[in-house]
């Protein structure tokens, strides 16, 4: 059965924007994303040739900008701002080094299957200071996307990744799998410019919206 993806309006998307920003910050989050892959590492390679790390950097880059613009922008950094390869272990000091409150690791899924379709999150399976704050964060983020975007939930799962089970221990911390470029739905729609807007400000407002809960 073909998925039908939502083509959200911007402009209600902005308002929830607006409404979720107004609101006064008792304290600024400093925020890291970490960008999947890059460089010689192009991670999945989806549906007319396209490439995990480019649309994860797109995404990325679009979070950045959408949150530059806004009065009170969240403090946000990247793991890489280019098509460079940074190693696991970098990425992890760089959140270490900033004393970041939250790292989101961005990355889409691939499956032989190509039927295989939705969003997951993951926390890490090993139990750190902030394993429960990042699960709670974690189905926070997963609910707001789905029902802004209309993915599809594969739910929060645990997992032994080594950007999460290194940033465990000292800040909240989630990878998401934004969809399956292999998917031939998920793949059409990631590859649209506006699309890539649209998750890329649902991520944003998820993210505004957990840690204020």
């Amino acid at each position: 059965m073909k998925k039908v993806l939502k083509n959200v309006s911007f402009v209600i998307l902005l308002l929830k924007v607006c409404v979720i920003f107004g609101q006064e910050l008792n304290a600024q989050k400093r925020i890291v994303i970490d960008v999947g892959h890059g460089g010689k590492d192009s991670g999945a390679v989806g549906i007319n040739g396209i490439q995990e790390k480019d649309v994860v950097m797109s995404i990325a880059n679009e979070i950045s900008r959408l949150n530059n613009n806004l009065e009170k922008p969240l403090d946000i950094y990247l793991t890489r701002y280019s098509d460079t390869l940074i190693s696991l272990l970098d990425r992890t000091k760089l959140a270490k080094a900033l004393k970041a409150d939250l790292f989101v690791s961005l990355h889409c899924n691939h499956s032989d299957n190509p039927e295989a379709s939705g969003i997951e999150v993951y926390s890490s399976k090993k139990q750190g200071e902030y394993s429960k704050e990042s699960v709670f964060i974690g189905y926070q983020i997963e609910k707001v996307f789905c029902e802004t975007i209309g993915y599809q939930s594969r739910g929060v799962k645990f997992a032994n990744f080594q950007v999460l089970r290194e940033t465990v221990e000292y800040c909240t911390s989630i990878l998401l799998e934004l969809g399956f470029l292999s998917n031939w739905d998920e793949g059409s729609y990631i590859l649209d410019n506006n699309n890539i807007e649209r998750i890329a400000l649902s991520i944003l407002i998820s993210i505004k919206k957990s840690i204020k809960l």
